[in-house]
């Protein structure tokens, strides 16, 4: 386990129900400082269920969400983003045609000077801009380009790297990876693992990727009908393992003996 085995967050039993619909049941989950938790699952599994009461866009309807120990039930995303826990979605939230260092500060502009007086602190946004995307490992020749211009990894990355700027101690991403290529994969999975490593930060990455959350991931759920079907960290994994489950697991392996008409075979679970 690479983590400091800090726990900010701890889920017990959690369940969500919209009205006869039950989207979560029983999942509990931990995460901690310094760990990348990759959550899996197909569509409708969950994900984002489980993702929206994390990140506070609505609460729990079962079971307890603990931050540092304390109970909570979060009425607005902002009360979780006081508390360090912000979320980083595909739409990513930035204005293409604002400059990079406009969209880092988007929403909370720094400025200078009083009354008719005050303007936009350009200087220092572009210097703390620069700064902190240096500090992640990220060089961009010009923080005056529109941020449309950049790859969609570098966005990914201008995201990620705001997010942290601005206190996350747990940061959810929402299928970073999903609308890129293999190089610009690479080059947000590495930055998962920076944020990681190099700033303490417990990362939830949300894929239907079981290749990228093995070449990142500190901890493995994987979500069926709302349903944990997979919790287990890295030591106790393979990749096969986690492609058996994200497949369909035991309910793949029991359509495939019925078509083929044969008996039970061994399977990785």
């Amino acid at each position: 386990m690479t983590g400091t085995e800090t726990a900010i967050i701890e889920l017990k039993d959690i369940g969500k129900s919209y009205g006869n619909i039950s989207a979560l049941r029983g999942v509990n989950l931990t995460v901690r400082q310094g760990e990348v938790t990759c959550i899996l699952g197909d569509n409708g599994a969950g994900k984002s269920t489980l993702i929206s009461i994390i990140a506070g866009l609505f609460p729990h309807d079962s079971g307890e969400y603990l931050v540092d120990g304390e109970p909570r039930r979060f009425s607005s995303p902002r009360e979780a983003l006081n508390l360090g826990i912000a979320a980083v979605y595909q739409t990513l939230a930035l204005v293409p045609l604002l400059p990079v260092w406009r969209n880092f500060f988007l929403g909370s502009e720094l400025e200078k000077g009083s009354g008719l007086f005050r303007r936009l602190d350009t200087d220092q946004m572009l210097a703390k801009t620069h700064d902190e995307l240096h500090r992640m490992g990220i060089d961009l020749e010009n923080l005056e380009q529109p941020v449309g211009t950049l790859s969609g990894g570098q966005r990914q990355v201008v995201a990620i790297a705001r997010a942290v700027h601005f206190g996350a101690r747990v940061l959810i991403l929402d299928e970073p990876t999903a609308a890129l290529g293999v190089a610009q994969s690479g080059l947000v999975l590495h930055y998962i693992v920076q944020a990681a490593r190099n700033q303490g930060i417990g990362v939830i990455f949300i894929t239907h990727n079981p290749h990228h959350a093995f070449l990142v991931g500190d901890h493995f759920m994987v979500l069926a009908r709302g349903e944990v079907d997979l919790d287990t960290p890295r030591s106790e994994l393979t990749l096969d393992r986690l492609m058996f489950h994200m497949a369909g697991g035991k309910g793949l392996s029991t359509l495939q003996h019925e078509i083929q008409g044969r008996g039970p075979s061994a399977s990785p679970s």
